[in-house]
């Protein structure tokens, strides 16, 4: 079952808004006003008015082909907050041992409320990760110690997600986007097949899906689902 982001669910709807938008860019999805309302279940007039409201706070603007662009300011907000997500995900799995597809919605009300001061200790707690459970990059490390040299901000190199064309044969999972994240049967799946992130997979590509095939487990996936999996060379 698809889980909803409800607005009583949203702690602080602009940190949400900035996220999302984040997380648009870093699935190579143009991030515009309908791909928010998709991705948080809200109407067309409350994200215009929500986005408008940003817009003269300085958060962000809106461009001539509509697409949103975070300032400065928006973007440092954003990568605090996707920063404290991952490394709540991280926290409810690896030490409280949440189910790995029930970390994320529970880290999407985290992320709004935990202070600096405690960020700071879970990271310490979790020996200093640089990656989330799902793969994804943790953002902006270094503003907690990590020298700059060492942060993964950006996705591996020769990252293609699971649905490019001509993708086949032996790969390994690099990443599972957020969008993902909200479809807990789907992580329930990849998970009881093994499919984490590391782990070597054979990819066979069909009309409407994508197969992958670990140790002789398989399983399909719709290709709209797969272009948000991302794997690499190995």
């Amino acid at each position: 079952m698809k889980a909803s982001i409800h607005k009583h669910d949203l702690v602080d709807t602009t940190e949400m808004y900035l996220r999302t938008i984040l997380e648009l860019e870093e699935e190579g999805v143009p991030p515009l006003r309908a791909r928010i309302a998709e991705r948080l279940h809200q109407s067309g007039p409350t994200v215009s008015q929500t986005v408008a409201r940003m817009e003269r706070d300085g958060l962000l603007t809106v461009e001539g082909d509509r697409h949103l662009v975070l300032t400065e300011q928006g973007r440092n907000t954003a990568i605090s907050v996707m920063r404290k997500h991952r490394l709540a995900e991280l926290l409810l799995v690896n030490v409280i041992g949440m189910p790995w597809e029930e970390a994320h919605e529970e880290a999407c009300r985290w992320e709004h409320v935990m202070s600096d001061s405690v960020e700071r200790r879970v990271y310490e707690l979790l020996n200093k990760p640089t990656r989330s459970p799902y793969g994804n990059p943790i953002p902006g490390l270094e503003q907690l110690g990590l020298p700059e040299d060492d942060a993964t901000d950006l996705p591996a190199h020769g990252e293609r997600n699971l649905a490019f064309p001509g993708l086949t044969g032996s790969v390994v999972v690099s990443r599972i986007c957020e969008s993902v994240q909200t479809n807990s049967d789907v992580l329930r799946q990849l998970h009881a097949a093994g499919i984490d992130p590391g782990t070597i997979v054979t990819v066979a590509q069909e009309r409407d899906g994508v197969t992958i095939d670990k140790s002789g487990d398989k399983i399909r996936l719709p290709r709209e689902v797969a272009s948000r999996v991302f794997v690499a060379a190995h």
